[in-house]
C-alpha cells in the first residue's frame, strides 16, 4: 500500500505530518511506500531533526502551498504544482493508493473531485466525519463537501455512509436518518421531505442496505443509536464546527471551575483517568481524517488543526478504506439499486 500525504497541509506542517508518518510506518508494516508530497528542503531538514530514518519515505517535491485562508477552487488552479494538488495526481496516475491533507478543505475537495472524478453512480460526493455519542460512531454525512445539495445526492450519500459503516466501522445493519427540526414525517423543509420520501422509496424496495429511521434532531447525534445522519454540506459542516467549539469551550470552563479550591483541584486529579477516556472517545486526534466517498480514489481530509497523532490515525483510516475495498463495495451496491444505470 502507498499512500501521498500534503506535507505541506496543516496549521502545523510540515512537523506533525512527518511524526504521524513515521509513528504511522512504525505500528503498520504493511504501508510500503508514503509519500511526503512538499518542499523537498524544508521536508528533508525536518526528517532529519525528527529521525524518520525509514526507506519506505519518498519526498516528492511540490514547491506550491494552497493555504488555510485561499478559497480551494481557486487556489487550486493558480497553484498547480501545490502539494495537495501532486499529491491527489499521484492517485490518479495509481503512483499511490490514497492521499492524506489536512490542509485547506476546499482545496482537498476540489482536487480530489476534479482529478480522481467520482465513482460510478455517484453525482456528488460528499463528507463524512464521525461523530462519537453513546453507541459508538455516527457519521455526519455531509460534512461540507456540496453546500448545495439535491435529495437524490443524499440518497447516494445513504448508501456511501451505510458501504463505509458496514464494511470499515463492523455494523451488520446501519441505521440512517435524515438531519431536520421534528422527529415527525411531515417536519423539515422542502429539502428534507423530498429526501425522506426518495428514501423511504428505496427502503420499500428492499434494495436498501440500511434501516431507514426517519428525521432526527441535533441530540440525537449524541443519543440515539444511529450510524449515519445526512444532510446537505452546508447544514453538517455548521454542525461539525458548533460540535467543536462546544467541546473546546466545556473542557477551558472545566479546568478554570477545577482551580477555584483545592478540594475541586484535588477531585480532578481523582478523576483525571476519566476525563481522558472522555477525550480520546471525543476528540478528532483519535478519529483521525475524514474519508471523502463517493471519489474515484481514497481522499482522506483531516482537521487543520491536527497534530502528529491525528495524522497518523488519518492513515490508519486511508489504510482501511484501501484495504476494505470500501469504493468497489459502494458501486456494487448502487449497480444493485440502479441496474443499467
Amino acid at each position: 500500500m502507498k499512500i501521498a500525504i500534503d506535507a505541506m497541509g496543516g496549521d502545523h506542517a510540515p512537523t506533525v505530518n512527518i511524526v504521524g508518518a513515521r509513528d504511522a510506518l512504525k505500528k503498520y508494516p504493511d504501508i510500503e511506500t508514503i509519500f511526503l508530497v512538499g518542499k523537498s528542503e524544508l521536508l528533508s531538514k525536518e526528517i532529519e531533526e525528527h529521525q524518520l530514518n525509514d526507506p519506505r519515505v519518498i519526498i516528492v517535491e511540490a514547491p506550491d502551498v494552497v493555504e488555510m485562508h485561499e478559497s480551494g477552487a481557486k487556489a487550486l488552479r493558480r497553484k498547480k504544482k501545490s502539494s495537495i494538488s501532486i499529491a491527489t495526481d499521484m492517485v490518479k496516475s495509481g503512483d499511490a493508493d490514497a492521499v492524506v491533507s489536512a490542509g485547506n478543505t476546499g482545496a482537498s475537495v476540489a482536487a480530489a473531485t476534479v482529478k480522481l472524478r467520482t465513482l460510478r453512480g455517484v453525482e456528488r460526493a460528499g463528507i463524512a466525519s464521525a461523530i462519537p455519542n453513546e453507541y459508538g460512531i455516527c457519521q455526519l454525512l455531509d460534512a461540507g463537501a456540496n453546500p448545495e445539495a439535491k435529495p437524490e445526492h443524499l440518497v447516494t450519500y445513504a448508501v456511501m455512509g451505510a458501504v463505509y459503516s458496514h464494511y470499515v466501522l463492523g455494523v451488520k445493519q446501519p441505521k440512517i436518518g435524515i438531519m431536520s427540526n421534528g422527529e415527525e414525517d411531515e417536519k423539515g423543509t422542502k429539502f428534507t421531505k423530498e429526501t425522506f420520501a426518495l428514501i423511504k422509496d428505496l427502503e420499500s424496495s428492499g434494495k436498501a442496505p440500511f434501516d431507514f429511521v426517519g428525521n432526527v434532531e441535533g441530540h440525537d447525534l449524541f443519543e440515539s443509536d444511529l450510524n449515519v445522519v445526512l444532510c446537505d454540506g452546508f447544514t453538517g459542516n455548521i454542525i461539525l464546527k458548533s460540535c467543536e467549539a462546544t467541546a473546546k469551550a466545556m473542557s477551558k470552563w472545566l479546568k478554570v471551575e477545577f482551580k477555584r479550591n483545592p478540594l475541586r483541584i484535588l477531585g480532578a486529579i481523582i478523576a483525571k483517568g476519566a476525563f481522558k477516556a472522555v477525550k480520546k472517545k471525543s476528540s478528532y486526534e483519535y478519529v483521525g481524517g475524514s474519508p471523502l466517498l463517493g471519489v474515484n480514489g481514497v481522499c482522506i481530509i483531516g482537521h487543520g488543526g491536527s497534530s502528529a497523532l491525528a495524522i497518523e490515525n488519518a492513515i490508519r483510516v486511508a489504510r482501511e478504506t484501501v484495504t476494505l475495498k470500501v469504493n468497489p463495495h459502494i458501486e456494487e451496491m448502487l449497480d444493485r439499486i440502479n441496474p443499467g444505470s
